[in-house]
């Protein structure tokens, strides 16, 4: 397995635990220097908090880090227009997806800026979020700001 994975499958893990917590199943990694920094899931739902998404949760938990040189952030779902923001913000040069099928994000913005998107179109993450999807139209909804 290379690290890629590994950082992915770290994603997927809060992904699943999000979902397990009755959450939006969106998971995400921060790696800065090939080290796992801190991982954190989509949490709007648990904690009442619109703007707790996934990569949200997970700059959250890395805390203040300094640079975000040779850092890249792994997340199971194309970042939106806040996370790709906040990613643009502090220049974090490269963000690895899980996929964009089911949501198309932000990747035009955060390329336009100099981030650097792999989409890694794993049918795991597009499975797990179709299946939420057709289980919970509405607080996806609510999610994207539909």
């Amino acid at each position: 397995m290379n690290p890629m994975d590994k950082f992915m499958q770290t994603a997927i893990d809060e992904a699943l635990k999000g979902l397990a917590e009755g959450g939006i199943p969106i998971g995400s990694a921060l790696v800065k220097d090939g080290k796992l920094v801190a991982s954190g899931r989509n949490k709007r739902v648990q904690e009442k908090n619109p703007i707790l998404h996934g990569e949200m949760d997970c700059l959250n938990n890395a805390g203040r880090i300094g640079s975000y040189k040779g850092t890249v952030i792994y997340s199971t779902l194309m970042p939106c227009y806040m996370c790709a923001g906040t990613i643009v913000q502090f220049k974090i040069p490269m963000v690895v997806v899980g996929e964009s099928r089911t949501f198309p994000g932000a990747r035009k913005f955060m390329e336009e800026h100099g981030v650097e998107v792999i989409d890694l179109d794993l049918p795991e993450c597009v499975a797990m979020m179709e299946d939420f999807i057709a289980a919970k139209p509405e607080l996806w909804n609510e999610d994207i700001g539909e």
